[in-house]
């Protein structure tokens, strides 16, 4: 009789730790990824987003700890993995004197492959691109820079695509093109990707997500697992002077967690200490005007921040 295993993790990571000088960017991360998945990796700038995307793409090595892709270690393995690897900095690092047909060319070359045998896996980017092909990368809009290093990323059909905060700088089209890209790959189940970003919003296109803060992995779910973690109501409130309104909110004993959160305040509180009544009551009493308090539905955002007052 056969017994039936587990597929592997396409990526695992256990108790990854990396040190710089007097500096710890990332504090123990334990992380596993399946084969097809898109891993969203969401945080703040100092988060360790890009520190732990260089480890995987096997440009640095952790102070302590282990990762395997594919069931090749990043360290030992790491020329075998290159070519399976598929990387994406968030800075333009494509050679910025070639044009865009040069800058691919050069890279299906360096992976002994050409542009015809896994141009379907870039038609729909490239074709935004034809209209600029002899065009040098340098003179490139911000959105078609993108384009074309994701194109370059993708033309040796890598297993594992990094993308370190593609997104960041762009316009809101180009943004929603390349997810819309992202998407299209996801639905062929060839690549597993990682991408990092501080955009929350981009959160609910990814398979799961991670939620970082110093270094540290906070949480790791689907998206409307992460928002089922908020364990108690959540509320906003506002007023004629926001400012004075967060200091007293905080002040207030019952008050788990209060933050800014765009034109509102989003809070929540120990219903056994204190009420939304009493909340209301005491906030007038101390002179607040124009108060507006009321129950709303949290996003991963509000699960993030929550999460990041209680961590701190």
């Amino acid at each position: 009789m056969s017994v039936q295993r587990d597929k592997a993790p396409a990526v695992s990571c256990k108790g990854i730790v990396k040190i710089f000088g007097h500096i710890t960017a990332l504090r123990g991360i334990d992380l596993e990824i399946s084969e097809g998945m898109l891993l969203g990796i969401i945080g703040p700038d100092g988060a360790g987003k890009t520190t732990f995307i260089r480890i995987l793409a096997t440009l640095l090595n952790p102070t302590e700890g282990n990762a395997t892709i594919f069931g090749k270690d990043v360290k030992r393995d790491y020329r075998a993995l290159r070519h399976l690897i598929g990387y994406m900095p968030g800075r333009f690092s494509l050679y910025q004197d070639l044009t865009v047909r040069e800058n691919l060319e050069f890279f299906a070359t360096v992976y002994n492959t050409t542009i015809e045998q896994n141009y379907y896996l870039i038609e729909d980017i490239y074709k935004m691109l034809l209209p600029f092909e002899n065009r040098r990368a340098g003179k490139l809009s911000g959105g078609m820079k993108q384009k074309l290093a994701l194109s370059c990323a993708l033309i040796h059909k890598p297993r594992l695509l990094l993308l370190d905060e593609p997104t960041t700088g762009v316009d809101p089209v180009s943004r929603r093109e390349f997810w819309e890209v992202l998407s299209q790959l996801q639905s062929q189940g060839e690549i597993t990707m990682i991408v990092s970003t501080p955009y929350m919003d981009e959160a609910v296109r990814c398979d799961k997500v991670a939620l970082m803060k110093d270094g540290c992995l906070l949480s790791l779910d689907t998206p409307s697992g992460l928002v089922s973690h908020m364990d108690r109501a959540l509320w906003s409130a506002t007023a004629e002077d926001m400012g004075d309104l967060l200091l007293k909110l905080r002040r207030l004993n019952g008050v788990l967690s209060s933050f800014a959160f765009g034109e509102t305040h989003h809070f929540t509180f120990n219903e056994q200490v204190i009420s939304p009544e009493d909340i209301h009551a005491r906030l007038l009493a101390q002179g607040v005007r124009g108060l507006d308090i009321r129950k709303i539905p949290p996003s991963i955002e509000d699960y993030f921040l929550m999460i990041s007052q209680e961590t701190q």
